[in-house]
């Protein structure tokens, strides 16, 4: 079936010229952006019940911008001065590439992954001895302490923040070709919307395995599945997708 609506369940991308603006235009789609999900940060006296703070630590595990954000809120709330001796490790270059809204961007002490936690162990590794803390959401992955377990690596979670379902309801009476999703969350933040939703002929596009598995748990159909050998990003999978889909349009 041919395709001439995207729902995108993330927040507009600033740039104008981003690659689903780039989608739009090419295709004569409409694609609209719409976060699925809010973020809330954790206050620094509930923090303080787990009796963790980053004062104690030296090195720190970063999956996400929104870990970096309440990473450093918390320090500010809780008065911790940031050493410059601490040391950054990010999952990837964007997240890595974001700590330098905070500290100085000095790549011996900032180590970025090649985009997952898996590519990060080796270099986790080679730090003997360290206890790193890991700032979390509420709801954490479960590969991820699974990973660092099987990798020996002496870590501690800290959670910051929590994640909850935004209010749909506005959408209640919006159909769309292609609804697309990045996290597991945003999975259960459209079924707690909407929970009598028939998939029908709507399309799911889906990014990371955890997204994957969600989809699937809810009796859903994946037709788009990201990343994989041949698409590393959303934008090139939905591009080709919608070129197939729409052909003779």
């Amino acid at each position: 079936m041919k395709v001439k609506s995207i729902l995108v369940s993330q927040p507009e991308p600033q740039a104008g010229n981003n690659p689903y603006t780039q989608l739009a235009d090419k295709h004569k789609v409409k694609v609209d952006f719409r976060q699925f999900i809010e973020v809330l940060g954790v206050p620094s006296a509930e923090f303080r019940k787990d009796k963790v703070t980053p004062a104690d630590y030296k090195a720190f595990i970063f999956t996400s911008r929104n870990a970096i954000d309440h990473f450093f809120r918390m320090c500010e709330e809780m008065r911790v001065a940031i050493n410059p001796d601490w040391k950054y490790f990010c999952v990837s270059e964007a997240v890595a590439y974001y700590l330098q809204k905070f500290v100085p961007y000095r790549k011996r002490k900032i180590y970025p992954g090649t985009g997952n936690l898996s590519g990060l162990i080796p270099t986790l590794k080679k730090q003997r001895g360290e206890h790193f803390m890991l700032p979390t959401s509420d709801l954490l992955n479960p590969d991820i302490p699974e990973m660092l377990n099987i990798a020996n690596i002496k870590w501690t979670r800290a959670t910051m923040y929590h994640t909850v379902s935004s209010d749909l309801s506005d959408l209640s009476d919006v159909k769309y070709d292609i609804l697309v999703f990045f996290s597991p969350e945003g999975i259960r933040s459209l079924l707690k919307n909407f929970p009598n939703f028939k998939q029908d002929s709507t399309r799911i596009a889906a990014f990371g395995s955890s997204t994957h598995q969600a989809v699937k748990d809810h009796d859903l159909r994946l037709d788009i599945q990201v990343p994989t050998p041949k698409f590393t990003s959303m934008s090139q999978a939905l591009d080709s997708y919608v070129e197939e889909a729409n052909k003779g349009k």
